[in-house]
């Protein structure tokens, strides 16, 4: 017994020795400790995460044990200890097209070289060459190949949101998540000269760019896996997650005033001279004064901060992030009729959270959102003189501003849980709604003659939405070499309202100064022009605003039932197949689908392509937006009415209920991965029936005071056919880093029919709408980024080609007999935009571990697009094209991080 009790003792010591503790810390290639890496004990179960500091402590059976580290985002890393104790382990960022992607696959570990449709993944926070983009929509426009986006001007609502596309369908054509959840769209819908005319889109730039973590942007139609809105694909903003971790930037910069342009053609007085040098609009002054000379305009002021600290010992967080930015207006040459020609002055405020807290092993509690808060302050057309003018407020006339108050508010919180059998069930309710808020300012109300007031409340409108979602996945990995299953519901509720401003906004009133409700008992104002007596018009010049008239207050349910498989036939096959109805409330239901595969070719090459169906159901907004207002063209005023699409003026001229849009969009391409270097490229064919789009102005002589009115109709069918390239290049040498990034969209829109039934064609959708529509799809934009890294210094150059684009101007609606024909009218209308290189330098020197410096310029050779005559849509030089009419923008940045 008692030599028994010795064996035990010492097979329990020696059992004590033969255990070996290892010690250490894993951090990335800047020195910053990774919190939550797996290291595991090769070809054992025998593992730990490293804690929030990076550090890990873990037991081995073997001096000479291998340990393998492994962190999303990261090149894995194999260490023989080799007897060693003590460890200090640097993980590589993996090559970003290769990370693991939320959308696009509700399988795991599916990366964007072998997903079966094309995705970018854009990592914000390492964006070298981005840094001098304010908003997202400029970020995304020069780093993902088929995203346009355009500032516009003169444009109303549309000066303050910039509209935003994929592959040049509509900006509601796009649907975006925010950690795969359904993001709000915004309450404006897109009127005048924009892109995506007669569209509603989501507002990419009330997202602070300080919160993101990562975006990628799932380029193939999705209805079937996402729902409407879908048909041109995705954008999944991935929130930030890190912890113990202060970051942020301070940054500024400004415009060149120095625009490239020829005056030479104007010699009629001061006409078409506006905002060159000695006739520059004062922006501190309503009116038309004339303000100093600058050779800098458009300053903007941009702080952000992102701090997030631990919850728990298993990987909890909270992440806050908040954002200010101050943005001052930019004025470009322009003629008379539009002095404030230009960019739109922002004052934002931002903030969002993303938290999580771990409730056991198996279940987790989230929560994310946040409030975007922005006054703006866009230029009108102006107001010369004749019954618009009141002299003794404006002896020389007046250029109206249209300001805002936008509030974008969001919040999403579900459970997420893994069961005792493997299924994975995420249940959520998301609430987000878009404000947007009307004041006129500088403007005046004629029919109040001497006695109106200078601003006005204009009333708005708001578009909220809440969402339920119950999803279910399971990956089977002993089923073929991997399959997974997943299905859920969705259901939503919108509602959209349209809320009246004060009546001195939307009013005429009489010659006592009393509101008109009775036209048979009231006599409007009116003031003698050239002999001719004429009345003066109500309603506050610029925007007239909402009336009681306008008000709308409407909602409606969606529900909807998906399902979705994927299936590694074999190493090489997967296949992938979804269907998804959906039951709106307020015009019935639609059923999609989609197939999908990819083939590995070889270990290195992979095949993929996808057939499906898609739809869009009309917005809301769509439906039951109305308004009054005056409309400039060729810079003469027209008072015109924009009508319901559910009214029976609407009906009348023979506009019927709006339905959904449908599609076919089929893709092919291929993605190959050799080291350093990787490639994608994907051809794509987009099919669109019953497209939504804002018609032409009817002659409208029996509505009283409207010279014409418009309306929302299923108008177009188009066929999309494109090309997407992706070339990313990385390397080290001698402590050398270089990388390069080759984007390119090649795309080719057509309008296959116009559905005008028994109405005239040119007045329907004629060939100036044509040419909007199609100048959001774009012939093709190429993009080189090139950057260089060593140490305390790092440099990049992005180069992008943007295409040649054609709109028509006002000329189309002169009379066509002083053109000889209707052709040559079309010729002379024609405004050709020549393609156009662009050039962004940005230069970053490392001042200390916790300071960087990055100085450069976005468009730094100054290039404008091509000069055209006084009949734009905007009334400047320029249209509103991709490569917007800024000039030459020079900034700094200071990054922090403690």
């Amino acid at each position: 017994m008692k030599n028994f009790t010795l064996f035990i003792f010492f097979a329990i010591c020696y059992s004590t020795y033969a255990q070996n503790t290892v010690t250490g810390m894993v951090i990335d290639e800047t020195g910053t400790p990774l919190s939550f890496v797996n290291v595991l004990e090769k070809d054992t179960d025998n593992g730990v995460i490293t804690s929030i500091d990076g550090d890990f402590t873990i037991e081995v059976n073997d001096a000479n044990a291998t340990l393998i580290f492994s962190y999303v985002g990261f090149t894995p890393k194999e260490v023989q200890l080799l007897g060693k104790t003590t460890l200090e382990v640097t993980l590589t960022e993996g090559e970003s097209l290769n990370e693991i992607v939320l959308v696009g696959s509700r399988g795991p570990k599916r990366t964007t070289v072998n997903t079966t449709a094309p995705v970018d993944v854009i990592d914000v926070s390492n964006a070298t060459l981005q840094v001098g983009k304010v908003e997202i929509n400029e970020l995304l426009q020069y780093a993902a190949p088929s995203f346009n986006a355009n500032k516009q001007s003169g444009s109303d609502g549309a000066d303050h949101i910039d509209p935003a596309s994929l592959r040049g369908l509509g900006p509601d054509q796009t649907l975006v998540l925010i950690n795969g959840k359904r993001r709000h769209q915004s309450s404006l819908i897109n009127l005048f000269g924009t892109r995506g005319r007669g569209n509603t889109g989501t507002d990419l730039n009330a997202i602070p760019a300080s919160s993101i973590k990562r975006i990628e942007v799932l380029r193939d139609g999705a209805a079937a896996q996402y729902g409407s809105d879908a048909i041109a694909g995705v954008i999944n903003i991935v929130l930030r997650d890190n912890v113990d971790e202060l970051t942020g930037s301070l940054s500024y910069g400004a415009y060149s005033t120095n625009a490239d342009v020829d005056t030479s053609a104007f010699q009629d007085g001061n006409y078409g001279v506006w905002n060159t040098d000695g006739f520059r609009l004062d922006t501190e002054k309503d009116g038309n004064a004339i303000g100093d000379d600058q050779s800098f305009d458009g300053g903007s002021v941009k702080l952000g901060a992102n701090y997030g600290f631990g919850i728990g010992e298993t990987g909890g967080y909270a992440n806050f992030t908040t954002e200010y930015l101050n943005k001052n207006k930019t004025l470009r040459p322009a003629f008379d009729f539009r002095k404030g020609f230009g960019e739109a002055a922002i004052e934002g405020f931002n903030f969002f959270g993303n938290v999580m807290i771990p409730v056991n092993d198996n279940t987790e509690i989230y929560a994310f959102g946040g409030r975007n808060y922005r006054d703006t302050d866009a230029y009108a057309f102006t107001r010369n003189g004749g019954n618009r003018v009141v002299a003794s407020i404006y002896p020389n006339g007046f250029t109206p501003r249209i300001t805002s108050i936008i509030t974008d508010n969001s919040v999403s919180a579900g459970v997420r849980t893994t069961t005792d059998s493997g299924w994975k069930v995420d249940v959520s309710n998301t609430y987000g709604i878009n404000l947007f808020h009307y004041y006129i300012k500088g403007t005046l109300n004629a029919s109040l003659e001497e006695a109106s007031p200078t601003d006005f409340d204009a009333g708005g409108h708001s578009l909220s939405q809440n969402t339920v979602n119950a999803d279910f996945s399971k990956y089977y990995e002993n089923i073929l070499n991997g399959m997974n299953l997943a299905f859920g519901a969705e259901y939503r509720t919108e509602n959209f309202i349209i809320f009246a401003g004060e009546p001195g906004a939307y009013g005429t009133f009489d010659e006592n100064g009393v509101l008109i409700t009775n036209p048979a008992d009231q006599t409007q104002p009116t003031i003698t022009i050239d002999g001719e007596e004429v009345t003066r018009p109500g309603g506050s010049q610029g925007f007239p605003g909402y009336g009681p008239a306008n008000e709308v207050d409407r909602s409606r349910s969606n529900l909807s039932l998906y399902a979705d498989g994927e299936f590694d036939i074999s190493e090489a096959l997967l296949l992938s197949a979804a269907a998804r109805f959906e039951n709106y409330s307020d015009f019935g239901s639609t059923l999609n689908g989609k197939i999908a595969g990819r083939f590995k070719a070889t270990d290195d090459i992979n095949i993929r392509g996808s057939l499906s169906t898609g739809f869009r159901a009309p917005s809301l907004a769509q439906i039951y937006y109305n308004l009054r207002f005056t409309n400039f063209i060729g810079g003469v005023a027209s008072d015109q009415l924009l009508s319901p699409n559910n009214s029976p003026v609407t009906a009348s001229f023979g506009i019927g209920p709006l339905q959904e849009e449908k599609s076919i969009n089929a893709g092919l391409g291929f993605t190959a991965n050799f080291s350093s270097f990787t490639a994608t490229a994907d051809l794509y064919y987009i099919d669109v029936q019953d497209r939504i789009v804002l018609t032409g102005n009817f002659p409208a002589p029996d509505l009283p005071n409207v010279d014409s009115a418009q309306f929302f109709a299923n108008g177009v069918d188009t066929e999309t056919t494109g090309l997407d390239l992706v070339f990313s290049w990385k390397e080290t040498f001698n402590e050398n880093r270089f990388s390069a990034t080759f984007l390119a969209n090649f795309n080719n829109m057509v309008i296959k029919e116009v559905q005008n039934g028994p109405l005239n064609e040119q007045t329907f959708f004629g060939e100036r709408d044509k040419a909007f529509l199609l100048a959001s799809a774009p012939e093709s934009k190429i993009v080189l980024n090139v950057t260089y890294d060593r140490d305390w210094f790092n440099a990049g150059i992005g180069i992008t080609r943007f295409s040649e684009v054609e709109l028509l101007d006002f000329q189309v609606f002169e009379d066509v007999s002083d053109y000889g024909s209707f052709q040559n009218q079309i010729t002379a209308a024609t405004d050709t935009y020549t393609s156009k290189i662009v050039t962004d330098l940005n230069l970053g020197f490392q001042l200390s571990k916790n300071l960087k410096l990055n100085v450069g310029s976005n468009n730094l050779f100054n290039v404008y697009p091509d000069q055209q005559d006084d009949w734009t849509e905007g009334g400047g030089y320029w249209d509103s094209v991709q490569m917007g009419f800024g000039g030459a923008y020079y900034y700094s940045r200071l990054n922090y991080n403690f």
